[in-house]
C-alpha cells in the first residue's frame, strides 16, 4: 500500500509508532458532533498548567488495559512551526491532527496510545515473516493524543476554533507538514463522544497523491482549561477504505485522568 507524502499527518507520522509497537510486541452518547458543548465554562482566572504538569496527565500504559503508551517525540511534530501554509481558520484542525495545541498556548505535550496486537511478525526473523503476518501487524489502531492547557478562557477559544474550522474548511485545505505537502479534500462533522465539558469530532478525506483518498477521524475534548486531541490511524483500514474510529476507551481514560 502506498503511503503518500500528501497524507503526511494522516499516515506517515504513524510509521515510527507502529514500528515501535512491532519491535516491543505491542501491537459516546452525544446527539451531534459538538457533544456536551453547552456545559459550564471554566473559571476565567484559570491558569495554564506547565508542560511538566501536563506530561504527568498523559495516559500511561497502566491507565488503560489493552493499550500501550509511548512517547510521541519521534512520531509527531515538535512545534507548530512544522505545520505551515494552512488558512488561519483551518490551522486548528491540522494542529489537532498532529497532536499540537489547537489554540494559543505554549503548554502542549503529546504521546501515542497503541492497541495491543501481538503480531506473529514480532517473534519471527525477517526471512520468516509472511504477507499475512505483515497484514495483521498493520491491523492496529494507533491514537495520537495531545494535551494543551490555557489561561483564562483560552481553552474555550481553542475548542471553538476547531468547531468553527470544521464548517469553514468543509471544502478541504492544504498545508505543509515537516516539508511534506498535505492535501485535505473534505472535512465533515461526525458524532463526538460527549465526554468532558465539550467535545467535537470531525473526519477528513486526505488525498493520497493520485492513489485515491483515505478517511481519518479526530476528536477534540475540553476538560476545564485543558484541551485533549485524539487522532487515530489504522493502516489496514486504509486499504479497505474505512476510517478507524477514535477508541472511546482511550477518550474516557484520558478525560478521567484530567478531572
Amino acid at each position: 500500500m502506498k503511503r503518500s507524502s500528501g497524507a503526511r499527518i494522516a499516515a506517515t507520522v504513524a510509521v515510527s509508532a507502529l514500528s515501535l509497537a512491532l519491535v516491543t510486541g505491542c501491537g459516546g452518547d452525544s446527539d451531534d458532533s459538538k457533544g456536551s458543548e453547552a456545559s459550564s465554562s471554566p473559571t476565567r482566572a484559570a491558569k495554564a498548567l506547565g508542560a511538566a504538569e501536563l506530561e504527568k496527565l498523559l495516559l500511561a500504559t497502566a491507565d488503560l488495559k489493552g493499550y500501550k503508551a509511548a512517547s510521541g517525540d519521534d512520531t509527531l511534530p515538535k512545534s507548530k512551526s512544522e505545520v505551515k501554509g494552512a488558512e488561519a481558520e483551518c490551522a486548528p484542525l491540522g494542529y489537532a491532527m498532529a497532536g499540537l495545541a489547537p489554540g494559543d498556548t505554549d503548554a502542549n505535550v503529546s504521546n501515542t496510545i497503541t492497541a495491543d496486537n501481538t503480531s506473529a511478525a514480532a517473534s519471527k526473523s525477517p526471512d520468516d515473516i509472511s504477507e499475512a503476518d505483515l497484514e495483521n501487524a498493520f491491523n492496529v489502531d494507533v491514537t495520537f493524543v495531545g494535551l494543551s492547557s490555557y489561561d483564562g478562557d483560552g481553552a474555550e477559544k481553542a475548542f471553538k476554533a476547531v468547531s468553527d474550522g470544521i464548517t469553514a474548511c468543509s471544502g478541504g485545505f492544504g498545508a505543509t507538514l515537516q516539508g511534506e505537502d498535505l492535501k485535505i479534500a473534505e472535512v465533515a462533522p461526525v458524532k463526538a463522544s460527549g465526554k468532558g465539558d465539550e467535545s467535537v469530532a470531525f473526519s477528513v478525506e486526505s488525498d493520497m497523491d493520485g492513489e485515491g483518498t483515505a478517511t481519518f477521524n479526530t476528536e477534540v475534548v475540553r476538560v476545564g482549561n485543558t484541551v485533549a486531541t485524539f487522532y487515530t490511524v489504522n493502516f489496514a483500514a486504509l486499504g479497505g477504505g474505512k476510517a478507524a474510529d477514535v477508541p472511546t476507551a482511550v477518550i474516557e481514560a484520558q478525560v478521567t485522568k484530567l478531572k
